[in-house]
């Protein structure tokens, strides 16, 4: 008669010494404490970042006996040659390690300040460098028509331009009514600053202040938060480096960059 072992000790908790695993990209383990299965996607000091197969990401200390791989428990530990390359850009799209920037497009995107443009680089910079997107800022969109005008946009050159606070029946909305063409797209997001299109909980505010119809909305919002008021610069450094990724955005300002990118880079915008 078959004899079967009475220790109903899960492998991972049991003593004893067990294989270190290298987490190199795409190996897939399971973190017992929680059952979070998935591939690894960034090896850092003292942690890994699994991506399951939904594209949920979890970040989970580099301790020991702390994964199991097929089953078996052992202890991840990052891979000889240093950390590992992330899989995604920060905008979530798939990373081509060693790839080259394309000579530039004729077509261009446009924002209205170099804050906007500092974010999109930030966020979506590899991928505008694989796709040849030059990003410029207008400071404002009082001069778009005649900006618009010299660009000539056309079949080879297409023209997306990202406005802030564009809603029905505002001067920006009428400006990018009337610009809109066939080779020119204009969009916007709801916000007043680009400022507001961070999550407040990625700066680690709870929400964005409301700020008085006529006082000036950087400055208002440092008075509020207890941020120094006349370094606004200041604190948009601090705003900008709490994103790391698509997911300190909120999905307003997402879309509509991903919808210029698009736009100027489709068949006959090259």
């Amino acid at each position: 008669m078959r004899q079967y072992s009475a220790d109903l000790t899960p492998p991972w908790k049991k003593p004893g010494p067990v294989p270190e695993v290298a987490a190199e990209p795409g190996l897939v383990v399971e973190e017992p404490g929680t059952g979070f299965c998935g591939a690894v996607i960034r090896c850092e000091a003292g942690t890994v970042t699994l991506e399951d197969r939904f594209g949920k990401h979890r970040v989970f200390p580099l301790e020991p006996r702390g994964f199991l791989l097929e089953g078996w428990a052992v202890t991840l530990v990052r891979p000889a040659s240093g950390p590992a390359r992330p899989t995604r850009t920060a905008s979530g799209s798939v990373a081509v390690p060693g790839a080259r920037a394309r000579v530039a497009r004729a077509g261009r995107i446009y924002v209205e300040g170099r804050h906007d443009a500092e974010l999109v680089e930030k966020v979506w910079g590899d991928d505008l460098r694989i796709e040849g997107v030059v990003v410029e800022y207008l400071e404002g969109v009082d001069d778009l028509p005649s900006i618009v005008a010299d660009f000539a946009p056309g079949p080879d050159a297409r023209l997306g331009v990202l406005v802030d606070h564009l809603v029905p029946g505002s001067k920006e909305w009428r400006i990018a009514e009337a610009v809109t063409s066939e080779h020119a797209l204009v969009v916007g997001h709801p916000y007043i600053d680009i400022w507001e299109a961070v999550k407040p909980s990625s700066v680690g505010i709870e929400a964005w202040p409301r700020v008085p119809r006529g006082q000036d909305w950087k400055s208002g919002v440092c008075a509020a938060l207890g941020w120094r008021v006349a370094h606004t610069g200041e604190a948009w450094q601090r705003i900008l480096g709490s994103v790391r990724t698509y997911k300190d955005l909120e999905p307003e300002l997402l879309g509509r960059v991903e919808e210029l990118i698009d736009f100027v880079t489709e068949s006959g915008g090259a």
